[in-house]
């Protein structure tokens, strides 16, 4: 039996490689973007030679988009046993705290928690009609945060705020759960190549060669695709609620 993976924000950058990761393990994916399909063509042809994989472009803090898309991963592949909320975005314009707007705060809180909330909350519905399988796991979800819900960034206060939300999104699921035996977990990516962090890149080639990284280099969606596959690969069990940094080391030695 082919296991079934969702990916949200899986077009592109972090999503596409954690989506690259799922296909080559054997699962089959769904993926869900707000991304035209002619502006990713080429990532998805790469996808799509990978494993079977389907590509539905919406929004996960729009209901309409969230049941029409899972309708069609149940109808598609039967099941879902991963959900993987990776979809996020930063704010449009970096503003300092004492004057970020409410449109900015809607907009990043609106996709990194409200999206995250209800698309695990629609995804979780459809997990329970599941039996538990053999290794005695019904389903398993990997929230991707960030090391910004610690990380005081003043300059961009809404995103900080959601990833927070993220991580109490984590706590709060794999609290409810346990007893139905799906596992929750958070990957937590600090500096990593991606189209978000394009527009910083100066400041973290500076930061990455200086004290307060161990690891001097630059994450890479594979490295943050690598723990979600160690996540999802039957052998955690007797865990939830676990969180990995995969941020070169800030985290477990800088901020102790």
């Amino acid at each position: 039996m082919r296991k079934v993976a969702i990916v949200t924000g899986g077009s592109r950058g972090i999503g596409k490689a954690i989506a690259a990761r799922l296909l080559d393990l054997g699962y089959a994916v769904g993926i869900i973007d707000l991304n035209e399909e002619s502006t990713v063509a080429a990532n998805l042809e790469e996808l799509k030679a990978r494993g079977p994989m389907f590509y539905y472009r919406g929004s996960t803090t729009s209901a309409e988009d969230r049941t029409a898309f899972i309708a069609e991963v149940i109808k598609r592949y039967g099941r879902i046993d991963v959900l993987v909320n990776n979809a996020g975005v930063a704010p449009k314009v970096r503003q300092d705290l004492l004057c970020a707007t409410e449109e900015s705060f809607d907009f990043v809180v609106g996709v990194n928690v409200k999206g995250t909330m209800f698309m695990t909350q629609a995804v979780v519905n459809e997990m329970l009609k599941q039996p538990v399988c053999d290794d005695g796991i019904r389903a398993v979800i990997v929230n991707i945060s960030s090391f910004s819900q610690f990380v005081s960034s003043p300059n961009r206060p809404e995103y900080c705020i959601s990833k927070a939300g993220v991580s109490m999104l984590t706590r709060l699921f794999a609290d409810r759960l346990a007893g139905e035996s799906i596992y929750v977990y958070e990957v937590q990516p600090g500096v990593i190549r991606t189209d978000m962090t394009a527009k910083v890149q100066e400041k973290y080639d500076r930061l990455l060669q200086g004290s307060e990284f161990p690891i001097h280099r630059w994450g890479t969606p594979e490295d943050v695709a690598n723990v979600v596959a160690l996540f999802t690969d039957g052998h955690m069990t007797y865990t939830t609620g676990q969180v990995i940094h995969v941020d070169g080391g800030y985290m477990n030695i800088r901020t102790l």
